[in-house]
């Protein structure tokens, strides 16, 4: 997966767009947690703009676990951090997960049945938990990222949807 991360189309825009249509349909969430791309993962910051009336949240890395900071201007307020991936400046606010309504989650892979393959280091997977009850997961993805299973572990938490444009 890493190597089809390197070598396979990245167009974001129809994910986006996806990604959009899901939220325009799905009105009351108003904090959601978003994260900037890695290579190879979809760049879903144009959503801030399409989205302007929702608060958006993105994880930094603290020691082993993620931390979610109010992000309103992404060319200002993030910035190089963990593992070269751009990261909330310190000086934004910190949300509690327990308040974030959406969680848009990016990965290797993801099966039908909502499986997740993440990098390895289960960062994800420990701020889930944290989640509310009603907090939805959504896997985002390019279509080359679906696969038929994702061998989950026991302590994988799965989305709730996937979309890939």
């Amino acid at each position: 997966m890493r190597d089809l991360a390197r070598n396979s189309p990245k167009d974001s825009a129809p994910v986006v767009a996806a990604v959009a249509r899901w939220l325009a349909s799905h009105p009351e969430p108003g904090t959601i947690a978003s994260f900037a791309a890695l290579p190879g993962e979809v760049d879903l910051l144009p959503l801030l703009s399409m989205e302007p009336g929702r608060r958006w949240v993105f994880p930094k890395v603290e020691g082993e676990h993620l931390a979610f900071h109010e992000i309103r201007d992404p060319a200002t307020e993030l910035l190089p951090g963990a593992f070269g991936i751009r990261e909330p400046h310190h000086l934004t606010p910190v949300i509690d997960p327990r308040t974030i309504e959406v969680f848009l989650c990016p990965g290797l892979a993801f099966d039908q049945r909502g499986g997740r393959l993440g990098r390895g280091r289960g960062f994800y997977d420990r701020a889930l938990v944290l989640a509310g009850p009603g907090t939805r997961k959504l896997g985002v993805c390019f279509p080359w990222q679906r696969v038929a299973d994702t061998h989950p572990e026991a302590h994988d938490i799965h989305m709730d949807e996937v979309i890939h444009g």
